[in-house]
């Protein structure tokens, strides 16, 4: 197994730590697959409720490792096919994962590692954490959903001025402009992190991840497709196992012991 990501798996959360520290924690294939297995066995994995995303080190993702893409050693590099073969499939993992996902951003999110940290479910980022679309310095495109992303959540003025100037974007901006969930003391981000991921791993994961797929259809669905979407989920919810023991927790005035069925 790679040691380019950590897996740890407790209490039904599953942790994945890039962990290329001396790189900030920057792309090479190596850690692409890494990441990878970890997401797909938060798919395939029952024991797995919740996962949390974050980095070593100091910073949190700078991007793909250029040193990997070094246009001396190959003159027309076919980045789509990076795309397409690595940054795609990790995307359209987290996107239709049907658990929560949280990533804490505990330093530098740049380029492609911005972009795959805004696509989680929550995020959380450190106060002296910064977002850096840097694609443009290097006259390429923000890949991994970055071009869709960003403009549903910030709006696509704010979009194209982040992307097309490469400015830093603090935690505390990336907060009030709704880029992220929540800006925590640096010293006190994993602590956060790590308790916000139990309490989602222990609650109805049945049911939040349907939460998880209406919103994300939402953008793309009219009022009346997302409100037949919104019937249809609501009736496999409430045929659940999460269902019935949330209703019986709250009859018989106890805590609900949740399944995840």
């Amino acid at each position: 197994m790679s040691d380019t990501v950590k897996v740890a798996l407790a209490d039904g959360l599953l942790r994945l730590t890039l962990n290329r520290p001396d790189k900030l924690n920057s792309f090479n294939d190596e850690m692409h697959l890494a990441l990878r297995a970890g997401f797909q066995r938060a798919h395939d994995d029952n024991d797995v409720r919740a996962v949390l995303l974050t980095g070593s080190g100091r910073g949190f993702c700078a991007g793909q490792d250029l040193g990997d893409r070094d246009p001396r050693k190959e003159t027309r590099p076919d980045l789509g096919r990076t795309i397409e073969t690595f940054y795609n499939p990790l995307v359209r993992l987290i996107r239709s994962l049907d658990k929560p996902v949280i990533c804490a951003v505990n330093g530098v999110a740049a380029g492609a590692g911005a972009n795959i940290a805004i696509a989680c479910d929550i995020v959380l980022a450190a106060r002296s954490a910064k977002f850096i679309q840097a694609f443009s310095k290097i006259g390429l495109v923000p890949d991994s959903g970055g071009t869709w992303t960003l403009a549903r959540l910030i709006g696509e003025a704010r979009a194209k001025a982040l992307t097309l100037l490469a400015e830093q974007l603090t935690a505390e901006t990336a907060a009030s402009w709704g880029l992220i969930w929540r800006v925590v003391d640096d010293a006190e981000l994993m602590n956060e992190a790590e308790a916000l991921g139990k309490k989602l791993a222990t609650g109805p994961t049945f049911g939040l991840g349907l939460i998880k797929q209406a919103l994300q259809a939402s953008a793309g669905n009219t009022l009346d497709q997302q409100l037949d979407l919104e019937r249809d989920l609501q009736r496999r919810a409430g045929q659940s196992a999460d269902y019935a023991e949330g209703v019986l927790a709250f009859l018989d005035k106890r805590q609900p012991a949740f399944s995840g069925r």
